[in-house]
């Protein structure tokens, strides 16, 4: 059931994979890698085994709690080195919890409630976008984690779906599983000298996707591109967004003249450009290791320069163990079809359909940079002209908001998409003309109602306002009437 042991259980078969920016300048040593990206990213749900809302707080705790953790033994029956390690500092922990977001599971104090339905369907739709095998049957597991993160000393975590892949410009990258678990609990403060951590449990509790790749990767610009094309994916689904939302780790094994070192995970590789440094550096530091005979598997940490510290032993298999208090999780047909309904559509799909559907080059990114798609397929069902309605959509409210100054998420809420559809409507009844569905719209942000802002003087009418204008004016330039005739329409 270990997520991360696929990893480390294929070095007896070494691809050949040259790394030649590190032995370009050494004769006859041959360095090769091979490597595996872990993402964890939050969904945007309610908890996953309750139903609390997933909001991190920044007031003072209603109340606190404390506890210690102990070791158990995994579903092998041994203990996992990376939870023994932990054991042994003794560290007591507090917990911060709140009263409308820590509830009895939170404080592992109550059961788990059953697993969150739209948690599971983005997790699904995920699996699907990267081209899984979604399992119809799997068993919630307990994974042992004693650093104080969980207030059970264990997090629940399932494997949903397997057998992926990705392709890149250096060939397929596997996928070797997508998994949803809970989110620990953040830390706030830790002394070491008086063994003590504190935790606040807002954040314990929030839907986690694990998507960890198979060690196919071959070079460290291969990493950055898998990292890119599975950040795309999530960024199309339904994640949280911002700061501490999304966790990335590399796994790198690096081999020279045939002799491979042990897996290490480097973890907070979060910066697409770091990922590339910390692996180059990685495989350096490697070398030195199999050198000395010294390569041992561990967990560090990234460094903003790519180097990495120590954290502690790398964990296995013998940390996992079945979740009692949950039955067998059972992922129907029916619900993996559902979820295929409104399968979210990456955006290079994006470009291509909007590209067919007559939108110029500079529109598909704004709408796209907006996250305008929807709305712009809903208002295609009213009107034909893509560019149009993108100018109704991301260019015009924006030019608005810059000249007068108004806010233009204010701006956005006053223009819904039943003002919009009722513009494109007086557009395609040949009430108002495309060069006045600016004009109407700039009417309706400045406060007028809409049935009024959509009202334009005939062409008999204007041509009659002219001739008046000519008769009692006579003599001026053309620009000089041009801008009498603007003054006195715009005045109506």
């Amino acid at each position: 059931m270990s997520k991360r042991q696929s990893t480390s259980s294929r070095n007896e078969t070494a691809p050949q994979n040259k790394i030649s920016e590190i032995a370009e300048n050494e004769i006859n040593e041959v360095v090769e890698m091979k490597c595996g990206i872990e993402i964890h990213q939050q969904l945007n749900t309610g908890k996953l085994f309750c139903r609390c809302p997933s909001i991190l707080r920044s007031n003072p705790p209603h109340f606190t709690i404390k506890r210690k953790l102990h070791v158990v033994a995994g579903e092998s029956g041994a203990v996992d080195i990376a939870a023994k390690h932990e054991a042994g500092k003794e560290m007591t922990f507090v917990y911060e919890c709140y009263k409308d977001n820590t509830c009895l599971v939170e404080m592992d104090e109550e059961p788990p409630h059953e697993m969150d339905k739209e948690a599971l369907k983005i997790v699904i739709q995920i699996a699907l976008l990267l081209n899984c095998e979604i399992l119809p049957l799997t068993q919630i597991m307990r994974k042992t984690v004693i650093d104080g993160s969980n207030t059970s000393g264990f997090q629940r975590t399932a494997l949903i779906a397997r057998k992926g892949y990705i392709e890149t410009a250096s060939g397929r990258v596997g996928i070797d599983s997508i998994c949803l678990e809970e989110d620990a609990a953040r830390i706030i403060r830790s002394d070491e000298k008086e063994n003590i951590r504190v935790f606040r449990l807002d954040r314990l509790g929030i839907p986690l996707v694990e998507i960890a790749t198979a060690p196919d990767i071959k070079t460290p610009e291969q990493a950055k591109e898998v990292a890119l094309h599975i950040g795309e994916v999530l960024r199309a689904s339904n994640v949280k967004r911002g700061i501490g939302t999304i966790r990335q780790d590399v796994n790198v094994s690096a081999g020279v003249n045939g002799k491979w070192g042990a897996r290490i995970e480097i973890k907070g590789v979060q910066e697409p450009a770091l990922i590339e440094k910390a692996i180059i550096k990685e495989i350096e530091r490697q070398k030195e290791m199999i050198a000395e005979g010294k390569s041992t598997g561990e967990v560090r940490k990234a460094n903003e320069d790519g180097s990495t510290n120590f954290l502690r032993p790398l964990p296995g298999a013998a940390r996992m163990y079945p979740e009692t208090d949950l039955p067998i999780l059972r992922i129907s047909r029916e619900e993996i079809n559902e979820a295929k309904k409104s399968l979210p559509k990456l955006k290079s799909e994006m470009r291509g359909e909007l590209s067919r559907a007559g939108l110029s080059p500079e529109f598909i990114k704004l709408i796209i940079e907006n996250n305008k798609l929807a709305e712009l397929q809903e208002l295609l069902r009213v009107y034909q002209n893509p560019n149009l309605i993108a100018k109704l959509l991301v260019l015009w409210p924006s030019e608005v908001s810059s000249k007068t100054g108004k806010d233009i998420s204010n701006i956005e809420k006053m223009l819904t998409l039943d003002v919009l559809e009722t513009i494109l409507f007086a557009v395609k009844m040949g009430k108002i003309s495309e060069s006045n569905a600016r004009e109407s719209l700039v009417k309706i942000i400045s406060g007028e109602d809409v049935k009024k802002a959509l009202v334009f003087e005939k062409a008999e009418d204007l041509e009659e306002k002219i001739m008046k204008i000519v008769k009692e004016k006579p003599g001026l330039t053309k620009q000089a009437y041009m801008g009498l005739i603007m003054k006195e329409t715009l005045r109506q």
